[in-house]
């Protein structure tokens, strides 16, 4: 993989990561997909001619593998593996889900980056970090979630200024409303009314095409070019808490 253009997709096996694997590679990318469902991602990289790595990101180990699979020299890393766990008010929230939400979309997230940075910097790369407009403000039972995102965010902007003179790039897409086929589903632990009522009078929510699009757009900017930080909702979200429903 030496003379290719390197890209690593977390959570490539549905939804914005498999959309954004996709795109990277008609850019031209051999991209590395990285999760935990094995046969999707071997149907994935078939598909794109990338490279699948079963993967949990909250595995050291399966993360070392992931780095050592993705070589000496990435180009880009797109930190897409993330996920929301329930939706209680703190009062009787399940601690065990916001412990979980921590550890994947925040611990994980700085053991991913951490194991692929010397790669990063061999390469004057770019960082996309996915986070979510849940970092924008708190809503009702969002407690861990929009605290999750926001440290994940912060993560994004500390690493930045760390590495300011070493030529990579560290960039933020904060999507909105997408309505993708798991995402509500895993929160509301397989409840599919629930998750259907997430989306419910919307008229045309994001896709996680158009996420992966800005993914495409962001990495193609001349290297000196840094989208910092990339909001992005649907038209008829204003805001988390005022969305347009037509019924």
């Amino acid at each position: 993989m030496a003379d290719k253009k390197i890209a690593v997709v977390t959570g490539a096996s549905s939804g914005i990561g498999a959309a954004s694997a996709e795109v990277l590679a008609a850019a031209g990318f051999t991209v590395v997909c990285a999760a935990r469902r094995a046969d999707r991602l071997e149907a994935l990289a078939a598909r794109i001619g990338g490279i699948p790595v079963v993967c949990d990101v909250t595995d050291p180990d399966a993360v070392a593998n992931l780095a050592r699979v993705a070589g000496d020299r990435v180009d880009v890393l797109v930190n897409n593996a993330g996920g929301a766990f329930g939706q209680d008010p703190v009062a009787v929230a399940d601690m065990a889900d916001w412990q979980r939400m921590f550890d994947l979309n925040v611990i994980a997230t700085g053991r991913v980056t951490q194991a692929l940075l010397p790669a990063l910097k061999a390469a004057t790369g770019t960082i996309v970090f996915i986070t979510s407009t849940a970092a924008e403000a708190p809503y009702e039972g969002g407690a861990a979630y929009c605290g999750a995102k926001s440290a994940e965010r912060s993560m994004a902007g500390a690493l930045r200024l760390e590495l300011n003179g070493m030529n990579v790039r560290v960039c933020e897409i904060s999507p909105g409303m997408v309505h993708t086929p798991e995402f509500s589903l895993v929160r509301f632990r397989g409840d599919q009314a629930k998750a259907d009522a997430v989306y419910a009078g919307v008229d045309e929510p994001l896709t996680e095409q158009d996420i992966a699009e800005a993914v495409g757009w962001v990495v193609a900017q001349p290297h000196h070019v840094v989208i910092e930080r990339m909001v992005v909702r649907p038209i008829a979200q204003a805001a988390n808490h005022k969305v347009f429903r037509t019924s």
